[in-house]
């Protein structure tokens, strides 16, 4: 059985928007997989209620205060202990969920990731990843998106390993291609970090390193399925993007390819390398973006994500 601990009150539209989600999904999930909604009894209740939903179809585990989008997040989460974000790491943390997903304040739930969750032995830093739909019909993955503003060497190598594992599970690509993005396809370009980083992912054994790519091929297929960069960058990246998708439809574009920016299609991303699952949404998420969230957060509990991460870390320990 898989248990999914799902923020009720998370968000620019919470609960209402989360309740119908989490409805959506339930014709989605595996038969024994319970949907866990943390937040306000009698709120959550009320909205059951006024859609004729069953409030029994979830486990409600009442959490009296929420953190509200404009609350400086690490101070809300300190001082806040019995909101839903806290009661839903908390719980993550104690093993009573297998995932914790929140489309509620991003910076709160960093600061929960790094607060009541350990990093997996061996990451420096966790990173947050983010699927770019290609002109080819494929995705590619794009970390960090968010977390890290500097970063190392280093710390890209292992973003380079986690990305690759991630394809791999949750995005069925089996070799995974990975890239560096920087100013120019030489190993010479860039800074002196990506430098550094070109000079260690090239003698990587732990994933399959093709060199450096250039922005000009962030969206037509590029050389790469996973794309690695700083979360200065990279949310530079999925900004342009998340713009570009306003841009096309404000000007009446139609076309599969620009509707795969719809972030309801992917619902949230998992934060990479922590000891346990979560998931973060966009503020504004629609119920259906709900129901991916929750589907996505159920998907990295069934492929085992940590439990490769900590394999892999392993692997490179002992090299």
């Amino acid at each position: 059985m898989i248990r999914i601990g799902i923020d009720a009150m998370g968000g620019d539209f919470a609960p209402n928007n989360v309740i119908l989600g989490a409805i959506e999904a339930y014709s989605y999930i595996n038969a024994d997989t319970k949907i866990f909604l943390i937040g306000d009894e009698k709120k959550i209740t009320e909205v059951c209620q006024h859609y004729g939903i069953d409030s029994g179809n979830f486990v409600i585990v009442h959490a009296p205060e929420s953190i509200e989008m404009g609350e400086h997040p690490v101070r809300a989460f300190r001082k806040k202990k019995k909101s839903s974000l806290v009661v839903g790491f908390n719980m993550l943390a104690e093993g009573k969920i297998d995932v914790f997903a929140s489309a509620g304040n991003t910076g709160a739930m960093l600061a929960g990731s790094v607060q009541v969750l350990n990093n997996i032995p061996g990451i420096i830093r966790p990173c947050i990843p983010a699927q770019i739909p290609l002109a080819n019909g494929r995705n590619m993955l794009l970390l960090d998106v968010g977390f890290n503003s500097d970063t190392r060497a280093d710390v890209l190598y292992q973003f380079g390993i986690m990305g690759s594992i991630f394809a791999k599970a949750m995005m069925g690509i089996d070799n995974p291609r990975v890239a560096l993005l920087n100013i120019g396809a030489e190993s010479e370009k860039g800074n002196i970090i990506t430098q550094e980083a070109y000079k260690i992912m090239n003698d990587s054994t732990d994933f399959n390193f093709v060199g450096n790519m250039e922005a000009n091929m962030l969206f037509n297929g590029g050389i790469a399925d996973v794309l690695v960069t700083d979360g200065f960058v990279g949310n530079i990246c999925l900004k342009q993007a998340e713009g570009m998708y306003e841009l096309v439809a404000k000007l009446g574009v139609k076309h599969p390819f620009f509707n795969r920016f719809n972030y309801e299609t992917y619902g949230g991303t998992p934060i990479l390398g922590v000891t346990a699952p979560v998931i973060i949404g966009h503020g504004v998420s629609t119920p259906l973006a709900i129901k991916n969230m929750i589907l996505q957060g159920e998907m990295v509990v069934e492929q085992k994500i940590i439990e490769k991460f900590k394999k892999a870390m392993l692997a490179v320990s002992a090299n």
